[in-house]
């Protein structure tokens, strides 16, 4: 509801843009801010305020799973940097990632009795066999967990790259951001176009953050656990789903990769775990359904805040039309998509048909929505060639804080 509240007031704030085209023609970036009754802030603080936030929301914000053996710096700088590039075209994704790894270490919290720190570890391939294979499932653990409760709590949070303290920040340093634009426009003072989808960022990552509070941070190295008496089948472990055709195949690849399901990593042949994975949290139903509550729920959210600059004045009619298509894309493609799988998701297992639809309309999305988040980011930018004069007016915070 807090969300929705937001988009309303920031569009209420917004300038109008529908009439004649003449009136999409900003005022020059030369206007002059009346520095004697307001204080005052450049292009330059507009642009670094923004890409600040935005690289807290992206690469400080990730917490990705642990490597495999023997990667050097360069390569784990671009595995780093690719994550980079899924969080700021499809940001929603990594919700639903952290948002599954969370539930997965309260389950292996809850059921082995250790820390969420530990839940955390296994849940990201902290842990590994002697053999250097991850101990990555639910089915392995029994087996392990002798060896993994012996390890404390203060080892595995000593391999973080961040403590309480940094994660602090930087959730700090997006909720300040959001605290900027409320302020803004609690003062109708306009918001340009980048402010707005770096508020959409920042809400992300604020959620992200608390999300991942207690995974830690760019771990490199893995734990080595030895096993116990406990014998795991290796042939059910690695045990994975036939598929029956060529659209049940490509329709059970996308629904894994947006439900989280791994049904082809063989834990017993493998060196680390996906860069997406998380231990399954219950029945398959409940770990998809979790996941496409954290990924379409969020991102319809996501979108719905750049809808929020729907009447924002636009240098052009062109980029007017462009950022409303592209955000309304967002916005309504996730509840869509949830439209379409509940009547035809358990169906598609069985009929082509439903299997077709659904591959059919997920492409169009997987196709569609990195081109509209790519003319956002574009259009954040490009509109600030004209700007009108009141959005280089600051925020008076003596309006809320006395004596400042």
């Amino acid at each position: 509801m807090l969300f929705w509240i937001l988009i309303h007031l920031v569009t209420r704030q917004s300038g109008v843009t529908q009439g004649h085209p003449d009136l999409l023609v900003r005022p020059s970036t030369a206007a002059v801010c009346d520095c004697k009754s307001n204080s005052c802030r450049t292009l330059f603080d507009i642009i670094w305020g923004c890409l600040a936030t935005l690289f807290a929301c992206t690469w400080v914000a990730l917490h990705q799973n642990v490597p495999g053996p023997d990667l050097g710096h360069f390569a784990l700088l671009m595995r780093k940097l690719r994550m980079m590039l899924v969080t700021i075209i499809a940001p929603e994704f990594v919700v639903g990632f952290a948002a599954r790894q969370l539930l997965s270490a309260q389950r292996i919290s809850k059921e082995f009795d250790v820390s969420k720190t530990h839940g955390f570890f296994c849940t990201m391939g902290g842990f590994v066999s002697e053999e250097g294979h991850p101990v990555s499932s639910i089915k392995q653990l029994p087996a392990y967990m002798l060896a993994i409760r012996k390890i404390k709590k203060a080892d595995i949070e000593d391999k973080s790259k961040g403590d309480a303290l940094s994660k602090g920040v930087a959730i700090a340093q997006g909720l300040w951001f959001v605290t900027q634009c409320l302020a803004r426009i609690s003062q109708h003072l306009p918001l340009t176009e980048l402010e707005v989808a770096t508020l959409a960022f920042a809400v992300l990552s604020v959620i992200i953050h608390l999300l991942w509070l207690q995974k830690p941070l760019d771990v490199q190295q893995p734990i080595v656990v030895a096993r116990s008496e406990v014998e795991i089948d290796p042939l059910q472990e690695e045990g994975i789903t036939p598929i029956k055709n060529r659209f049940h195949t490509l329709w059970q690849k996308l629904a894994g990769a947006i439900g989280g399901e791994h049904n082809e990593y063989p834990p017993f042949s493998s060196t680390s775990v996906p860069s997406f994975y998380s231990i399954e949290i219950g029945t398959k139903g409940t770990h998809t359904l979790v996941n496409l509550a954290g990924v379409y729920g969020v991102g319809s959210i996501f979108g719905s805040i750049h809808c929020a600059a729907w009447n924002a004045l636009f240098p052009s009619m062109a980029e007017m039309w462009m950022w409303r298509i592209s955000s309304a894309f967002i916005a309504a493609y996730p509840v869509l998509t949830i439209l379409l799988m509940i009547p035809l998701g358990a169906w598609a297992q069985d009929n082509d048909i439903a299997a077709a639809v659904l591959v059919s309309f997920m492409l169009f999305g997987f196709v569609v929505y990195p081109l509209c988040r790519l003319f956002l980011i574009m259009l954040s930018f490009t509109t600030l060639r004209s700007l009108p004069p009141s959005t280089f007016v600051d925020v008076n915070w003596s309006n809320y804080i006395p004596h400042l």
